[in-house]
């Protein structure tokens, strides 16, 4: 009798794990289909621009795409962030969300008339050293960006909400909007690099034309009150969340350009024939290279539209427990999948660079592997950054990637060849940001932990 008592309460412990495990699973399973999609088409498109176009063309169109990644997702994911943690925690609070959807249209809006404004002006530089003279990637850039502010806006309230269908959706309807015209152009002859950044930027468009209508006709009950908020007459808080979301922009906007600006640079270096006689070769390669050594990055970047809200909510709850074991959980995935990267870059990095993409040049292996060690250091810092934000420290993180992105640029600038600059710069900026980051978060704790918060003193020692 005694070994059943104890056996019942034990096996009801495994019942209730092996549901919570299985219902994580069907939740991420969506989006994880998603975003390998989204990795997939970036790489068979790269791919596909690497078989078809010239060397210079080759360099010209990857660069447009990094610097979409920069200027559309790196700074609309701020707005994603932000709608995403402001939800989250209204919705955990039991108070209306709808309010904060409208600010966030409205913030996001704006920025996207900034960042048009910002990607014009700077076209006398972007167009002759970047795109290679190539008017249309301009286009294509600023088309890219415009639909990147609708998508993000649509996936911050759906990953508020906990809607990750419809986040998977969209993720599915990017990846699939950018592949298949790649794809067709190929197939038909009509390959150009004007062309393959006109078909790289209509993801993001159609992912938010397809997802529209889960916003209007939502099922969660801060979408059925949309209409009811209205006639109340509340205010959406506008000046609060343009405050929050600038400072997330300018984070996230430096965050994708440690990641992403490398490459440009080292193009724009190495454009100018009298340095490098064959310059857009090492160009090519390097780029080639620099992409292999990203695939971890990729695949782990949508990490935070499920670490944001379980912060936040447990926060939110005084369940500090909950909130220290996403981040310990969150980080041991990193250096899971980060430590084989490191070293299947190195090993197989410079040949699958010149399968894939078709590298002129065969660079070294641990030109590969220390640019991946990069990007896992940067995917540290991408799980610093929203436990910080749901800590309210959105100005601490901001400024750790300020800091960094100044050195980060004096390194690729340096007095050195560009390659070995970018590589020190891939390197060296993220891990200033982690020391910043986490120098800021275990100064936060301590600082509530000293207040009262005692249980909060957990969260340093996991750190």
């Amino acid at each position: 009798m005694p070994s059943f008592t104890l056996h019942v309460p034990f096996a009801a412990m495994a019942d209730g794990r092996t549901g919570l495990l299985w219902a994580r699973a069907r939740t991420a399973a969506p989006v994880g289909g998603g975003l390998a999609l989204v990795g997939l088409a970036a790489y068979v498109i790269l791919a596909l621009a690497g078989h078809t176009l010239t060397p210079r063309d080759y360099t010209a169109a990857a660069a447009m795409f990094l610097i979409t990644s920069i200027v559309g997702p790196g700074v609309f994911a701020a707005v994603e962030q932000q709608t995403n943690h402001e939800v989250s925690g209204r919705l955990a609070a039991g108070a209306r969300a709808a309010a904060t959807m409208r600010a966030a249209g409205l913030v996001c809006a704006g920025l996207a008339l900034l960042m048009v404004v910002v990607v014009v002006a700077l076209s006398p530089v972007l167009v002759p050293r970047v795109f290679a003279g190539h008017d249309g990637l301009l286009a294509a850039t600023v088309l890219a960006l415009l639909g990147a502010a609708a998508a993000y806006l649509l996936r911050g309230v759906f990953a508020g909400q906990r809607r990750f269908r419809w986040y998977a959706g969209s993720l599915a309807a990017e990846g699939l909007g950018r592949l298949l015209p790649c794809l067709a152009l190929v197939t038909f002859g009509a390959a150009s690099a004007d062309r393959f950044g006109f078909g790289y930027a209509m993801g993001c468009g159609l992912a938010a034309l397809v997802t529209l209508p889960g916003l209007l006709r939502g099922r969660h009950p801060a979408s059925k009150r949309l209409r009811a908020d209205v006639a109340h007459g509340d205010l959406p808080p506008l000046r609060p969340m343009a405050a929050a979301v600038a400072w997330l922009a300018g984070a996230s906007g430096l965050t994708l350009m440690l990641t992403n600006l490398a490459p440009v640079i080292v193009s724009s270096r190495l454009s100018d024939v009298a340095y490098e006689p064959s310059g857009h070769d090492l160009a090519a390669s390097f780029v080639s290279l620099f992409m292999m050594s990203r695939i971890p990055l990729f695949l782990f970047a949508p990490v935070q539209a499920f670490l944001l809200p379980a912060v936040t909510s447990a926060l939110a709850r005084g369940d500090l427990a909950a909130a220290r074991e996403r981040v310990r959980t969150v980080l041991r995935a990193v250096f899971a999948v980060g430590v084989p990267g490191v070293v299947a870059a190195g090993l197989l990095g410079p040949w699958a660079s010149g399968v894939f993409f078709t590298a002129p040049i065969q660079l070294s292996g641990i030109i590969a592997a220390l640019l991946a060690a990069g990007a896992v250091i940067m995917m540290i810092a991408q799980v610093l950054q929203p436990t910080l934000v749901a800590l309210g420290r959105h100005r601490a993180a901001t400024l750790a990637w300020l800091v960094a992105s100044v050195l980060f640029v004096g390194l690729l600038f340096a007095p050195i060849p560009p390659l070995p600059a970018a590589v020190i710069a891939q390197l060296v900026a993220p891990a200033v940001v982690c020391v910043l980051m986490t120098f800021t978060l275990v100064r936060e704790v301590r600082g509530r932990a000293a207040a009262g918060q005692g249980s909060l003193a957990t969260v340093t020692n996991s750190l």
